[in-house]
């Protein structure tokens, strides 16, 4: 037979329904309260900081990327200048010439379709920021003193910066 120590017993609990209700919540101290917002506005302060911070950042990065790109354009611009001078040139030797009205014709589309204009100087008092003084010449009879009589290299500019001062005569 079986020995009673052999055999093992299981201890059975009963469960009620109230068992399944949740304990009640511990008090949280006041000062743990009052520590803990306080740890909440800062850090809520650290991310409305961070967050401005790169606004700002993408702000300036595009501003950056913005004049980058425009210095860039300026200084294409300017080394094609010379070529359209060097079209006035021609022109002014052979007026006639068909192919050098067509050349001079297509790169006045360019410049207008860029957005570059070409200064007009001539009878127009002497600007520092946009023209340079090359000669100073008596003034002409009826011409007002400080004005440009004559247009030795034409300027150039793209929207209100100038890409390139004009070269003039100007009347004393």
């Amino acid at each position: 037979m079986k020995n009673m120590e052999d055999e093992k017993q299981v201890k059975v609990e009963t469960v009620s329904v109230d068992d399944a209700k949740a304990p009640e919540p511990e008090q949280v101290p006041d000062s743990k309260i009052t520590e803990l917002e306080a740890q909440i506005a800062d850090l809520n302060d650290k991310y409305l900081r961070t967050a401005a911070e790169l606004e700002n950042t993408r702000r300036r990065a595009a501003v950056d990327s913005e004049t980058l790109s425009r210095v860039r354009v300026i200084a294409v611009l300017e080394k094609i200048l010379p070529v359209m001078d060097a079209v006035d040139a021609a022109l002014k030797h052979n007026p006639d010439d068909e192919g050098i009205k067509s050349l001079a014709k297509a790169l006045k589309s360019s410049f207008d379709s860029i957005g570059i204009v070409r200064m007009e100087t001539l009878g127009k008092p002497l600007n520092p920021t946009m023209h340079s003084a090359i000669q100073v010449v008596d003034a002409p009879a009826n011409t007002v003193p400080n004005t440009i009589v004559e247009e030795l290299q034409a300027g150039y500019m793209l929207g209100d910066r100038t890409l390139r001062t004009a070269m003039v005569v100007v009347a004393k």
